[in-house]
């Protein structure tokens, strides 16, 4: 008995200076990230001040660009996005709307809008997609940088495909349909790629920021607005601290696994090179820039990808518990997929940087990470059950996780303000830093647990994607008068011609 009660005292001291150790670890690990993002965020906006972007449009070399935008059964939103991405300011550009077999009315709104025509095009497969039905261009010459593919259904990924098939210009920008880009994203996005030298640029991706509440007219964004959804302005605390303090980091570090699918610029041959976007996992963004790096490195090929900081694409992120739990399943399940394709990148010097720091950290923090915290979840609770808890330990504890929680996002909250400064009201930014108070023990846990079913349904062979709902851009009975209103100027003009 004795010999037990030493064994089960020294077990519990290893198990609580064991977390005490991770704790700190991972703690340090995020104070070195928001030093070397704040740093780099002071430099790029120190050497982008006297940028004049109007000169990239006159340019000579500037490069062309391809819009690649998925659509499947976007009928509620399809033309207001599409009217968006054709008033991009920039140069040499096509807008290319893929209908990936929607059972909507998006294809029918998009031909009759646009006044959409079936033409003679040529292109060829490749990279593999399912087929392509038609290709369709509009009969008004105003809209001639649009083109829209109608193709079988085959997934996000298979839709991008198809895309870069049909493609004619220099760079990809592949885009969430009902994200909203910043009228000069494409401007500050192709900078990296007219500023490289001895090293190819394959990539940028930029800032996501949170449209849900937004005033959103025409296609663009009028007023920016703290969502009123509870869930919504917790995300909203998520991006901006995910990519102001992380990612920026990542990116100056040469370790950037992931440029988010709502918006990312690619060279196209090295995407085409690599076989296009893999139709084998859910976390296709992830997967197709770990695959660009890795050819690039194996084929001892200079390159870089950028980051830019700027809040360049808006999009509506999910707003009930459902939804969002979905799509953070999917998130696990896509970053396992990768992780698990790219094993070989684990702590392996060849990949320099990039699989020594980059991969390794999406490994033991984004995958690990959370695996960890459930278990010792489970720990607690086996403690408390059985009268094992060192109270004054881990109220210490508790006090020193949440505190370093709050301050981590009232650092990217004060990076926001002094940076791009785009929530003007004090009372969005005191609501935001009133959410960072609460996201410890309302949010947080949530997430663990959206992590930890992903696992479970990955091992257990669950490959779908998760329907997503979309409740629309606008807010409240203004976008309702305007919806019923537009129906009923539809209904007038049908009755119209049906008079004799």
């Amino acid at each position: 008995m004795i010999i037990s009660g030493i064994f089960s005292d020294v077990f519990f001291y290893i198990i609580n200076n064991v977390i005490f150790v991770l704790t700190c670890f991972i703690f340090g690990t995020y104070l070195t990230l928001a030093a070397i993002s704040a740093i780099a965020l002071r430099n790029y906006l120190r050497k982008n001040s006297y940028v004049d972007y109007n000169s990239i449009i006159l340019a000579p070399f500037t490069p062309s660009i391809s819009v690649i935008a998925p659509a499947y059964n976007e009928a509620r939103t399809i033309i207001e996005n599409t009217r968006a991405l054709l008033s991009l300011y920039y140069n040499n550009f096509e807008v290319i709307i893929v209908n990936d077999g929607s059972t909507d009315e998006t294809f029918k709104k998009m031909v009759e809008t646009y006044s959409l025509e079936r033409v003679n095009y040529y292109f060829d497969y490749r990279i593999p997609c399912e087929r392509v039905r038609g290709v369709y261009k509009s009969k008004n010459r105003s809209f001639k940088n649009l083109m829209v593919i109608d193709k079988v259904n085959g997934g996000k990924s298979d839709a991008l495909n198809a895309g870069i098939n049909v493609s004619r210009k220099d760079l990809i920008c592949c885009i969430d349909v009902d994200s909203i880009m910043e009228p000069d994203a494409l401007l500050k996005m192709v900078k990296p790629f007219m500023e490289e030298t001895d090293k190819k640029v394959i990539g940028t991706g930029g800032v996501i920021r949170i449209a849900n509440s937004c005033l959103i007219e025409d296609g663009q964004i009028k007023e920016i607005r703290l969502p009123d959804n509870f869930l919504a302005r917790m995300q909203t605390l998520e991006y901006t601290r995910a990519f102001l303090l992380a990612r920026m980091a990542w990116g100056k570090l040469d370790g950037l696994l992931l440029i988010s699918g709502a918006l990312g610029l690619f060279d196209k041959e090295t995407v085409v090179k690599c076989g296009g976007y893999s139709i084998k996992t859910v976390g296709e963004d992830m997967e197709i820039v770990v695959r660009m790096r890795r050819y690039m490195a194996e084929n001892k090929l200079p390159y870089q990808l950028t980051y830019i900081p700027d809040p360049l694409v808006w999009t509506e992120v999910p707003s009930r518990g459902r939804q969002l739990s979905r799509q953070r399943n999917r998130w696990t399940r896509g970053t396992l997929e990768t992780l698990i394709t790219h094993r070989k990148l684990f702590m392996n010097r060849k990949y320099g940087r990039f699989g020594m720091l980059g991969y390794t950290y999406w490994f033991f923090f984004e995958w690990l990470t959370p695996i960890i915290e459930f278990m010792g979840y489970i720990y607690f609770t086996y403690l408390v059950i059985f009268k094992l808890v060192n109270w004054p330990f881990f109220l210490v504890l508790l006090a020193f996780v949440y505190t370093f929680s709050v301050m981590i996002s009232a650092f990217a909250i004060l990076f926001e303000e002094k940076t791009f400064h785009k929530y003007k009201s004090r009372k969005d930014v005191l609501n935001l830093l009133l959410v960072s108070l609460a996201e410890p023990f309302f949010y947080h846990p949530r997430t663990v647990w959206w992590a930890i079913r992903g696992n479970i349904d990955y091992l257990l062979g669950v490959r779908r994607w998760g329907k997503m709902e979309r409740t629309g851009f606008g807010k409240g009975k203004k976008q309702k008068v305007k919806v019923r209103e537009a129906k009923t100027v539809q209904q007038l003009k049908a009755e119209k011609q049906k008079e004799p």
